[in-house]
């Protein structure tokens, strides 16, 4: 299935109308419409991070149907510390994960 047609399934899951969508996102039902119309246009990417915020799901799950398998605590923890350090401390920590990723092979 593709963005309409996972569009449409959703809102019938929330049972929400395209009125309301929407009025959560900002985007004109007429746009919305066109999403789901048999012509099917393909949001831009702003649009579609608009309507997946609303609905509460990635933007992944609107175009694809799937969701991303999701990450444990520690890595989904791990990246938000790598976020918050500077470019040096990065490009460091980056050198140090590829010395494990290196070891690794070396024992594989």
């Amino acid at each position: 299935m593709g963005f309409g047609e996972n569009l449409k399934s959703e809102l019938a899951y929330r049972d929400m109308l395209v009125k309301e969508l929407s009025a959560l996102s900002g985007l004109s039902r007429h746009t919305i419409d066109n999403y789901l119309n048999v012509r099917r246009n393909m949001p831009t990417a702003e649009n579609a991070v608009k309507i997946a915020q609303v609905l509460g799901v990635s933007v992944e799950y609107l175009v694809t149907g799937q969701e991303k398998p999701p990450m444990s605590p520690e890595i989904d923890d791990l990246i938000q510390t790598v976020k918050q350090l500077n470019e040096n401390d990065r490009k460091m920590l980056y050198g140090i994960a590829q010395l494990f990723k290196n070891n690794r092979k070396g024992r594989g």
